[in-house]
């Protein structure tokens, strides 16, 4: 086969579309496709020789990217090769546009999607353009300026580009990346993430195993440390994760994972975020930064497997200790993991067994075999996945996802999978009581239908299930119950699909040699015949019911509602495909059962009658020349003998018989063309009579019957759909149908039958065509020309029989004449259209009718508009011809879309996963291929735009601008449906459009405007006028719709205009993408392209400059001008003025845009300062590092010059100018980069301090301006106004204009704002204090680049003003100076404000001003030492000792503060490998000293009160409550780090454990004293830590202890630590035999406890454990318990009278109820099934019952418990039980102690 190919194609294709062989003309696509790959590649080629981008480029390789969409990748390798560079090229022009770039990088992906076909060899790609590109767009520095627009999917479109170009990076790309992020990992810092995501999205791992040490191994060691030492999830660890996951999936068998499995599944546990615990509070940033679950899933797919098995048996674990929230009856926001979880991982362990087992070769690195799936691990897989998988069914979010995961795990192990399902489905069908349990049972058995039928060696007797479920499944098809009858439907459609419906019974006599299933099976498929009767009688009942009599009120509307459609189609669809797979014999029966109800009952047309006319269509197609025998006579006679009276013929309502006879035949002849050509004379006969009937059902039916016959008679499509090629005709002698259950088509033997038109079925649609359409086109004619009247409803008749015309017979008709209009763009390039052959060669002789219909519709429509434009109807029949006239070839898009959108469903409920290859069922390839043929009737690229469709497009928009509205909207639609399909129509169109809003014209009305507005505005999804990518439309268009407001016919009083409006400044800011001005390399188009953005400004601004422009177009024509701002052009001087002048616009919108251009404005100004490399290891005087050595990170001695030293401060002239200084925090914590990029000294920077004239003009007028005293006065006064009362922030905008003014222009404005400033630092307001806060942060950035004595100065002048404004500092204004300040110090050299932090460092907490200001000026310290980051350990350091004494602070407000300034003091103190320690505070040494403070509360034994009186009274108090301060503060630290830090400090913390188990309460209640509170929160968060394996011991020794304290308070908050800690560490815990058992001795200690609640307690966790199978049920337990509920309780004696009563309980009682909690608590921890212990416990239990108090309560509550949650599924666990066991529960159960 390979051979002809490349005979005729001469190359060896490399995938082409397999489909298209199957076409019935496939001889000729080679050549065609030959034809078109020429051309793509030789226009290609010359575009690119002449720089062409725009339209030569551009519209060639949106024909390739057609040409693969229709042929696949059919060229030979070498082009393949050759389309992948040129493209790679292209997309990395620096300056390309970026709207081109997507459209060249999408297509680039698409050449590189199927990456088998290309090895290394074949291609290298480089990955620094790509990594350029992504800096460039995704971290622009002048994107949030506005000087850059870019598409929303931009991002999305480059990861993807670079994931596919990641297979062919060089092996030294590793390296190299490594080198560029490495400095980038400062985990202080935004930049972490940023490299962290560069390492995920280019990091290669698909390099051949002789290269690892190239690849994978030069990271792996470093990242996986950093993974495991980060312990509170950062945003970065995700990235991280997902890296893995690639890695594990792509290097199957050579990463060692062993050693990191519990901690994966540990941390794949925790980021499930699951609710555990009876008292658990959530740190929200794990929930937002909670790893995704595709990645989680492919990693655990790739880890399974492999000699150790270790995967396997901690999965296992993973979903025993979740199973319990499957159950239907739990649910909350993690719902959704679980089931995205459960529905994903069945699917990547069958890709990954295709890819061992099935996949061809390819030059991707194989599996070894040691690492392969064995047969046993996919069975251990499939088992451990069971239980959560059956309790998902029910879900509340659907069964669907269950129902996937069941497709793939019956894809493995079809006889552990589907027995279960089976088991809970036959029950489902039986219950009437809840249909849930019906539509959730039937959708997974969809997906399990394929594994069930086709049975296979380990399922034999799969398909003996066949017949009961079709049987049972039949009363399911219910009127009454919509969802249960769809699901019905596709269930009996799922499994007749894949069963031939034959009896084969007689071959039990023929043949000997049929296994005991096969015999089974041939008896069984005797009973298919009444299971197809039985369906019928159940449709028909369903159809009786839903007749319209029965469903409506007279009243109603007499259309389908959208529901009775569903059923109609289901109902249609399960009818066909039963038939299809009928035998012969069945299918007479059914036949004659169909045609006899069809014919004895007389329905109406629109509901019941559509159902019945669809059931009788289905019967017609499978077998035409039998059924058109019995229907076309029956119809013909009785239409004959009604219509013989004439005045039938003139009646408004017709006989109902006379209706349904001709729906009947309507919907019969929709078969095989050539097996209607018998009946021609009949039918004709038929139409002439009924074509020109009255009533408008009657002639709307025989249009119907027109269509059909013209659309079966002249289309290409197949005739049969059956599962077996050639039917079920042969004889029973040699073909048994029952091997043929489940069998898939064979793609190379698929023998489709398909209809082509032969001549004479041609030439009888011409004759239908000359006899019908011609006398209506005449008369049409004659109308038109004012030559004959006619009745509107006659006009209306007409247009119905024309339209129903071209759609029936569009395929013969070529399309329409015309010339293409020339010269709408300038090109270098030819720009063809392509022509696909589709089976049809148009007969020139004959007449074209197309022509014929375009000439009469335009003179119709003309008259019409002319003389009676009401007539409303007649224009939308016109709109809907003009519209097939340009498109229509046969089918319709739509349709087309809806059908490949259902195809896609099919194939994916019904696929094989596992074995791939295409392997579907027989009907499904047809339907393939058959929308193959469909694709490439729909195929209009590049259609050349003629005169004949431009003359429509101008009726269309006449149409689109005319009186009524309805019109004008679908004529709007048709007219943007043309825009999409031609050439560069819209630059032809615009200007005609744009007409409508030209003021100048006044005889405009209102609905032209606004229908010329809603052209400009397209629908979602087609064009946009106003916004095209391209300067002559947008130049045209922009200033209009901004000159519109001047239009007599635009009102502003009208809401819809206003709305239009609005809609349209929204469309065009949302979709504005910056438009390329020099991106095309030769010079004349720039220079017209620069011209046509300066004409368009020009315009903008002659609008705004027009006085009587009314307020609303002033705005638009401002956004507009904003979006005009970019970074390779300056905005021109006048629109500069006009932003300046526009800051004190008297309008607070004009304001905003105005401050955000400006800014813009000024970083365009902003002059480029010169950096020069420098070598790190110079500047610290170090040698260079030698050799490749581990990198260390932390403070070494080759980065302390970076830090602040107060004793090395630049403090004169020289000493600033030798300072280095490196502004951005991450360089130098991890490693130095190769080459430093640093200022040059500044002697050969730009000049400062320019003269006026040495200004540029644009310069100049801000120069101006903000010289100008009144300018400064006014805007100052603007800026300080209240915008939102409370709701307004610092502003980043106004930051960024005062940064550009100050940092532009030096300290130029500095003498005139310095008044204003002193007089808003004075003024408590909070918009006065937020003004001057944005004005000083800009000042602090602004003099970045100042000379040392301009820098001094400033500081002398802002101390003072922010020591005032720190006094006068207000509850509203904090958070804004901490904003300003934080924002002064980003990106700083810490030295370089050396002035600041000293000013900030003098006394934060000094009590002037009352506890809140000291709590503001640490929060506004703490906000410039974060930005500061490792920098600054010096005055980490000096704060530390200074807050140290102030910890026992009274004031809440304050002592949150310094929690919070505490947790950022020892952010630095982190434990990541490969990192030195640090020189800042240490966590370690602080909590030595607390605790020593401490001592007075971890000594005594009494309750904790706080009785601390809040006012400081005069004195020392005593040593116990300066504690209870300091605690108080030590608390609010440990609960503010627990969200912020990296890792946690779990040693340091142990030690504070027992103090916070002392104080924190027993119940949830808020009354407690905020101690209290505080305590019970830290707990919460700390047993919620990741722990390491080596501080599990040091954990559980210390709980241990505590359970041992003499408060049952501790005891009891011990069990509840431990139950979170436990769940949250799971994996950590089971790997380490020791921690499992010192736990266990833990709970059983304390089940003995004295205290009741605490024994209650730990029987709840004792549970717990149980239940996520932490702890097992073993004998020695079982055996221990029973033994202590033995214990004997001693005689109560007869006290005498007035004794105290004994309260405090005996130790035996204790012992005897800890024995009957344990029994309890494991009955309880199985709460959904009954395992095989359960029935003795509980008899065991029930022998408690009536024992004393506490006991018999216990023994109450635990049997209620257990009736409670095994309610449900009573009859299921019944069975577990002995009869004399059940007796004994019922008693218990039903009891009256039971109510006592």
């Amino acid at each position: 086969m390979k051979k002809t190919v490349s005979d005729t194609l001469g190359f060896v294709p490399q995938k082409d579309i397999v489909y298209n062989k199957l076409l019935p003309y496939a001889d000729r696509l080679d050549e065609e496709s030959n034809d078109i790959l020429c051309k793509i590649k030789g226009n290609l080629g010359r575009a690119v020789q002449l720089k062409e981008i725009w339209p030569g480029v551009l519209f060639w390789t949106r024909k390739l990217s057609t040409y693969m969409r229709l042929y696949g990748r059919k060229f030979s390798k070498e082009d393949h090769v050759l389309f992948i560079k040129l493209l790679y090229e292209l997309v990395t022009i620096p300056k390309l546009e970026i709207s081109m770039m997507q459209g060249l990088a999408r297509l680039l992906i698409n050449l590189l999607k199927k990456r088998e076909l290309l090895s290394r060899e074949d291609l290298e790609l480089p990955w620094r353009p790509l990594y350029e590109l992504q800096d460039r767009i995704l971290y622009s520095k002048t994107e949030h300026l506005g000087l850059n627009w870019f598409p929303n999917s931009v991002e999305s479109v480059l990861k993807t580009l670079v994931k596919s170009c990641r297979p062919y990076f060089p092996e030294s790309a590793t390296q190299e990346m490594l080198e560029e992020w490495r400095p980038l990992l400062c985990p202080f810092d935004v930049t972490m993430q940023r490299a962290i995501s560069y390492f995920e999205l280019f990091l290669p791992t698909t390099l051949p195993p002789e290269l690892h040490h190239k690849g994978f191994k030069l990271w792996f060691d470093e990242l996986i440390s950093l993974w495991v030492s980060v312990q509170n999830l950062p945003s970065w660890e995700v990235h991280l994760v997902n890296l893995f996951a690639r890695l594990a999936n792509d290097n199957i068998g050579y990463v060692d994972w062993d050693p990191y499995i519990p901690k994966i599944f540990t941390r794949i546990l925790r980021s499930l975020n699951l609710p555990v615990g009876t008292s658990q509070m959530f740190v929200p940033r794990y929930v937002t930064n909670a790893y995704d679950i595709s990645h989680v899933v492919l990693w655990v797919s790739s880890l399974l497997g492999g000699p150790s098995k270790q995967a396997q048996a901690q999965l296992s674990g993973l979903f025993n200790s979740i199973t319990s929230f499957f159950h239907p009856s739990n649910h909350g926001r993690w719902l959704m993991k679980l089931m995205k979880l459960v529905q994903r991982l069945p699917a990547s362990v069958v890709r990954r067994l295709h890819r061992e087992r099935y996949r061809k070769p390819t030059w991707l690195t194989p599996i070894p075999d040691s690492h392969k799936l064995t047969e046993q691990d996919v069975t251990d897989f499939v088992q451990s996945m069971m239980q959560p998988v059956l309790l998902a069914m029910f879900s509340k979010t659907g069964s669907l996802d269950a129902a996937q995961a069941l497709q793939n795990l019956a894809l493995m192990r079809p006889e552990l999978v589907i027995p279960p399902v089976l088991e809970k489905t036959y029950p489902a069908m039986e219950t009437l009581t809840e249909p849930h349990q019906l539509t959730a049972t039937l959708s997974c058995m969809i997906g399990v239908a394929r594994s069930l039928v086709s049975g296979g060696p380990h399922f034999p007797e799969g398909p003996t299930h066949m017949l009961p479920l079709l049987m049972r499944a039949l009363p399911g098809v219910d009127p009454n119950d919509f969802s249960k009858c769809m699901i019905t439907f596709q269930f009996i459609a799922t499994f007749v699909t894949l069963v031939p419906l034959v009896d084969c019974s007689s071959a039990l006599h023929e043949k000997i040699d049929l296994t005991e299933v096969e015999r089974e099976m041939c008896s069984a498929s005797a009973e298919f015949e009444d299971f197809v009767l039985q369906f019928m009688d159940r449709c028909f009942a369903l159809i009786d019911s839903s007749t319209l009599e029965q469903t409506r009120e007279e009243t109603e509307t007499e259309k389908m509602t959208h529901l009775e459609s569903l059923v109609e189609l289901g109902l249609s669809s399960t009818f066909s495909t039963i038939l299809t797979q009928c035998s012969l014999d069945i299918f007479k029966v059914a036949l004659d059962k169909v045609f006899n109800f069809a014919t004895t009952n007389i329905f109406e047309t629109r509901v019941a009658g559509r159902m019945v006319a669809d059931m009788c269509r289905a019967a017609a197609k499978c077998h035409p020349a039998e059924s058109l025998k019995l229907f076309v006579p029956h119809c013909c006679n009785a239409i004959n003998q009604i219509a013989v009276n004439e005045e039938v013929l003139n009646e408004e309502e017709l006989d109902k018989e006379l209706l349904w006879n001709l729906q009947l035949l309507s919907e019969v002849t929709r078969v095989d063309g050539d097996k209607i050509l018998p009946y021609r004379s009949q039918l004709v006969q038929i139409l002439q009579l009924t074509l020109h009937l009255k009533c408008k059902q009657g002639y709307t039916l025989a249009c119907n019957l027109l269509h059909h016959i013209l659309r079966s008679s002249t289309l290409i499509y197949p005739t049969e759909y059956c599962s077996v090629p050639g039917g079920f005709q042969q004889p029973n002698g040699d073909y048994l149908p029952i091997k043929d259950w489940g069998r898939p088509g064979d793609l190379w033997n698929l023998d489709i039958q398909w209809h082509v038109p032969c001549v004479e079925e041609i030439s009888f649609a011409f004759y239908v065509l000359d006899l019908i359409l011609q006398p209506e086109l005449q008369r049409l004619q004659r109308y038109a020309q004012g030559e004959q009247d006619m009745s509107r409803d006659d006009v209306l008749q007409s247009l119905a029989i024309v339209q129903h015309c071209l759609l029936g017979a569009g395929s013969l008709m070529p399309p329409l004449k015309g010339e293409p209009i020339p010269e709408l763009v300038h090109t270098m390039v030819n720009l063809d259209e392509t022509n696909l052959y589709t089976g049809m060669e148009y007969d020139q002789s004959r007449e074209n009718y197309r022509d014929a219909i375009c000439s009469v519709m335009r003179q119709l429509l003309h008259y019409i508009l002319e003389h009676s434009e009401d007539d409303t109807k007649s224009l939308f029949s016109i709109i809907k011809i003009i519209s097939d006239l340009l498109h229509f070839k046969g089918s319709h898009k739509h349709e087309f879309d809806s059908r490949w959108k259902s195809f896609n469903l099919v194939k994916k409920s019904m696929e094989n996963r596992l074995h791939g290859r295409k392997q579907h069922i027989r009907a499904l390839l047809i339907d393939r291929v058959m929308l193959q043929h469909e694709l490439r009737k729909l195929t209009v690229e590049g259609c050349q735009y003629r005169s004949i469709h431009q003359e429509l497009m101008r009726d269309l928009l006449r149409l689109s601008t005319s009186t009524y509205s309805q019109v004008r909207s679908r004529a709007q639609n048709v007219l943007f449906t043309a825009l999409g399909t031609y050439n560069f129509c819209c630059r032809d169109l615009i200007p005609h459009v744009l007409e409508f809003l030209n003021p100048d014209h006044s005889n405009i009305t209102q609905q032209q405007f606004k229908g010329a507005l809603y052209c400009l505005l397209g629908n979602h999804s087609g064009v946009c006028l106003a916004n095209l990518h391209d300067w002559e439309c947008i130049s045209l268009t922009w200033p209009a719709i901004v000159r519109s407001g001047l239009s007599s016919a635009m009102s502003l009083e009208k809401p819809s205009i206003v709305r239009l409006f609005d809609d349209l400044a929204d469309k065009i800011h949302r979709q504005y993408e910056t438009i390329g001005i020099d991106f095309s390399v030769r010079m004349n188009t720039h220079r017209t392209s620069s011209q046509k953005y300066q004409k368009l400004v020009g315009d903008l601004l002659d609008c705004l400059s027009n006085r009587n422009m009314p307020w609303k177009f002033e705005h638009i024509a401002i956004g507009f001008l904003s979006l005009l701002l970019r970074d390779d052009h300056q905005l021109p001087a006048p629109a500069v003025l006009f932003f300046v002048k526009s800051l004190n616009h008297d309008s607070l919108l004009v304001r905003k845009v105005a401050i955000s251009a400006v800014a813009g404005i000024m970083k365009q100004l902003k002059r480029p300062h010169k950096k020069v490399p420098v070598s790190p290891s110079e500047l610290c005087g170090e040698k260079e590092p030698g050799g490749s050595l581990m990198m260390i990170a932390g403070d070494r001695p080759d980065n302390q010059w970076l830090q602040y030293h107060s004793s090395s401060l630049p403090r004169s002239q020289q000493e600033w100018d030798n300072c280095v200084f490196v502004e951005k925090t991450h360089w130098g914590y991890c490693s130095w980069p190769r080459k430093l990029m640093m200022y040059a000294p500044p002697e050969e920077q730009p000049k400062q301090n320019l003269t006026r004239e040495e200004m540029t003009e644009r310069e100049q007028i801000i120069y101006d301006h903000f010289s100008d005293p009144v300018f400064i006065n006014q805007l100052i006064e603007f800026l300080s106004l209240e915008d939102r009362k409370g709701k307004d922030k610092f502003s980043p905008r106004r930051f960024c204009l005062f940064k550009g003014l100050f940092r532009n222009f030096n300290d130029a404005f500095l003498p005139l704002l310095q008044p204003h400033m002193e007089r808003l630092v004075a003024d408590s307001h909070e918009s006065k204090q937020r003004c001057v806060a944005e004005i000083i942060s800009g000042l602090i950035r602004g003099c970045k680049h100042w000379s040392y004595t301009k820098v001094e100065n400033l500081w002398k002048l802002l101390c003072p003003l922010l020591r005032t404004a720190l006094s006068n500092i207000t509850i509203e204004t904090y958070a804004d100076w901490g904003t300003c300040i934080a924002t002064a110090c980003e990106s700083r050299d810490p030295r370089k404000l050396h002035w600041l932090f000293e000013m900030l460092m003098e006394s934060p907490v000094n009590g002037e001003g009352g506890s809140f200001v000291d709590a503001c000026r640490l929060y506004v310290l703490q906000g410039g030492l974060a930005q500061q980051e490792w920098r600054v350990p010096e005055l980490l350091h000096r704060l530390l000792q200074y807050l140290e004494p102030k910890l026992t602070q009274v004031y809440k407000n304050v002592r949150e503060r310094i929690g919070s300034v505490l947790t950022y003091i020892f952010m630095i103190d982190v434990n990541l490998p490969y990192t030195q320690p640090t020189t800042s505070p240490r966590i370690s040494d602080f909590t030595e000293r607390i605790l020593l403070q401490l001592k007075p509360l971890t000594e005594g034994d009494e309750e904790i009160q706080n009785h601390v009186v809040e006012e400081n009274e005069v004195g020392e108090q005593d040593e116990r409550t300066q504690a209870i301060k300091l605690l108080k503060t030590v608390l609010k630290w440990l609960i503010a780090s627990a969200g912020r830090s990296f890792s946690t400090a779990v040693p340091e913390q142990l030690q504070l454990l027992p103090l916070l188990f002392k104080i924190a309460p027993v119940e949830n209640d808020d009354s407690y004293d905020e101690l209290k509170r505080d305590a019970k929160t830290c707990l919460s968060l700390m047993s919620q830590g990741l722990l390491y394996t080596e501080q599990i011991p040091m954990v559980l020794s210390a709980l241990q202890e505590i359970a041992g304290s003499s408060s049952w308070h501790a005891r009891y908050t011990v069990l509840t630590y431990l139950q979170i800690m436990v769940f949250y560490n799971l994996f950590t815990f089971m790997s380490d035999q020791k921690a499992v058992n010192d736990v266990r001795a833990l709970v059983i200690r304390l089940l003995e406890d004295e205290q009741l609640e605490v024994r209650e307690m730990a029987a709840t966790t004792l549970s717990g454990f149980l239940q996520c199978n932490f702890l097992s049920m073993d004998a020695p337990m079982q055996a221990h318990f029973e033994a202590l509920c033995k214990t004997c309780l001693p005689k109560k004696r007869k006290r005498e009278l007035g004794s105290v009563v004994d309260t405090i309980p005996s130790a035996d009682l204790v012992r005897r109820h800890a024995g009957v909690l344990g029994l309890s608590a494991c009955i309880l921890s199985s709460p959904y099934d009954v395992p095989t212990w359960m029935p003795q416990l509980l008899m065991d239990l029930s022998a408690h019952l009536n024992d004393t108090q506490p006991i018999e309560m216990t023994v109450k509550k635990t049997l209620s418990n257990f009736r409670r949650t095994h309610h449900d599924n009573w009859q299921e666990h019944k069975q577990q039980f002995t009869d004399d066991q059940l007796l004994v529960l019922t008693d218990l159960l039903v009891s009256p102690c039971y109510y006592a």
